[in-house]
């Protein structure tokens, strides 16, 4: 071999070591994508003509969506059309249930609100669409703090003589507004002054909700005094028993006192104040 052949034999040598480290890395390089995004590795084209492609950006693999990671589909929950209206709850042990109606108040609401975190109970709200969409951010505090807020619907009419067009429309109106204020829509509703129709139960269990009365009134509504207020409450303890009180629709003063002497009372005596759970068919 002649000295000058030395360079050139040298210099083609190096071209096809790195021409071999290429393809070696093309290769390695596939194989981690393979099992990234699940792809074919892609061999890089030889040469012009129909059959060649050239190997997409790498920025093109981050962009395929990676499939088959979802939750399973959940199966559509169904609402039992029912005759009357629940008057009682079902729980372990003494388990009662406070519900205030015809809220949210910023006047006395809060209040109510303050005295059940105090004790750590919880309760239900059943919200009058009207005074709930200036009020949002009571809703808000209600759902954060864990109690349910449900549907009374928007004006508070007696259903008994509504159409079922203007039934529909009082619940979905308030269903709308809860939902926007707390993140879901309500799963209970109520029917102002308990007045019920077959339309209601439909309608009701057609928006997802469940109807819930009450076993106990306070009769607060009446303004009748702090110790008769409490008196009621007292008398009418049991387990499953729920309690009816109101936290707007007039002065509300005596409801939000009576709380803070019954609730405590109730808990001293063993009663668990919480909230139901839905049971789906």
């Amino acid at each position: 071999m002649k000295k000058d052949q030395l360079p050139s034999r040298l210099l083609t040598r190096r071209r096809a070591l790195l021409a071999g480290a290429g393809a070696v890395g093309a290769v390695a390089t596939g194989g981690v994508l393979t099992a990234v995004t699940g792809d074919e590795p892609v061999t890089p084209a030889t040469a012009a003509g129909p059959q060649a492609r050239r190997p997409p950006k790498s920025s093109a693999y981050r962009l395929q969506p990676i499939t088959g990671y979802g939750p399973p589909r959940a199966v559509p929950r169904r609402t039992l059309v029912r005759r009357e209206p629940l008057l009682r709850v079902s729980g372990r042990g003494r388990t009662m249930v406070l519900t205030f109606d015809d809220g949210p108040d910023p006047r006395y609401t809060p209040d109510i609100l303050d005295t059940l975190a105090e004790y750590d109970a919880r309760a239900m709200f059943f919200v009058c669409g009207e005074m709930a969409v200036g009020n949002k951010k009571l809703l808000a505090r209600m759902a954060d703090e864990g109690h349910v807020v449900g549907n009374h619907t928007w004006s508070h009419p007696l259903l008994t003589r509504l159409t079922r067009r203007q039934i529909r429309s009082e619940m979905e109106r308030t269903c709308d507004v809860i939902e926007d204020a707390c993140g879901e829509r309500p799963e209970w509703f109520r029917a102002p002054y308990g007045a019920w129709n077959r339309a209601a139960f439909q309608l009701g269990a057609e928006l997802g909700m469940e109807p819930l009365a009450w076993t106990v009134d306070t009769l607060d509504w009446t303004t009748p005094g702090i110790r008769s207020i409490t008196k009621r409450v007292e008398r009418g303890a049991a387990p499953g028993v729920v309690v009816l009180s109101h936290d707007a629709g007039g002065d509300r003063s005596q409801s939000v006192r009576a709380l803070r002497r019954y609730l405590p009372e109730l808990l001293d005596s063993g009663y668990h104040v919480t909230v139901p759970r839905r049971h789906y068919a």
